[in-house]
């Protein structure tokens, strides 16, 4: 999907220079707080800026993103790294 987004000149160069720059800086900003919010996961954050997992990881942490991963998502991997690991 494109949007366009019309934003005084003045305004628009505090987030870059060429309109690329500008588009990128408003992708980064929905992926963080998209993150932050839930709304989207570390795989969406990563296809919306073309970033494989590694380059996701360190774009979330370079900018103070904490990691959305619970107590519950912690048992759950804990479960199946059990039934994985359990001898047969």
């Amino acid at each position: 999907m494109n949007i366009t987004v019309e934003l005084p000149d003045q305004v628009a160069r505090q987030w870059g220079e060429t309109p690329d720059a500008v588009s990128l800086h408003f992708r980064e900003a929905a992926a963080i707080e998209g993150y932050r919010e839930g709304r989207l996961s570390h795989r969406q954050v990563g296809e919306l800026l073309g970033l494989d997992y590694w380059r996701t990881e360190a774009f979330l942490e370079a900018r103070r993103v904490p990691l959305n991963y619970s107590v519950a998502d912690l048992a759950a991997d804990h479960a199946t790294l059990a039934k994985i690991l359990a001898p047969s």
